[in-house]
């Protein structure tokens, strides 16, 4: 893995892991879920590492589905830039790039 992949890999793992980094949205169909729900898909998301060749080809950790309570959950990341107006010239660089993770329900994408 060449290193502007690892260190989008390790940003990106940062931000799912520790939710800091970058900003988190929810949908407002995961926001308007009960408190214990959107507990447990943020945890979640945050432990997830079922990570494979077809959900991460390239390897950068930015996107994620489970299932929880019947429902298919995606989370994903995007990259923009300083004023989250246009995608970012470099997701490599935190100083060029506000990293957004959205979590929403797979009919919601």
């Amino acid at each position: 893995m060449g290193k502007h992949r690892a260190r989008i890999r390790e940003l990106n793992d940062t931000l799912r892991t520790t939710f800091i980094g970058g900003k988190v949205l929810m949908t407002h169909s995961i926001a308007s879920l009960p408190a214990e729900t959107k507990a447990s898909i943020l945890e979640r998301v945050r432990t997830f590492d079922a990570f494979t060749k077809d959900n991460d080809p390239y390897g950068q950790h930015d996107f994620g589905s489970f299932e929880t309570a019947g429902e298919t959950i995606l989370w994903k990341i995007d990259y923009y830039d300083e004023d989250c107006v246009y995608g970012s010239s470099d997701p490599a660089d935190p100083s060029k790039t506000t990293r957004v993770l959205t979590i929403m329900f797979a009919c919601e994408y």
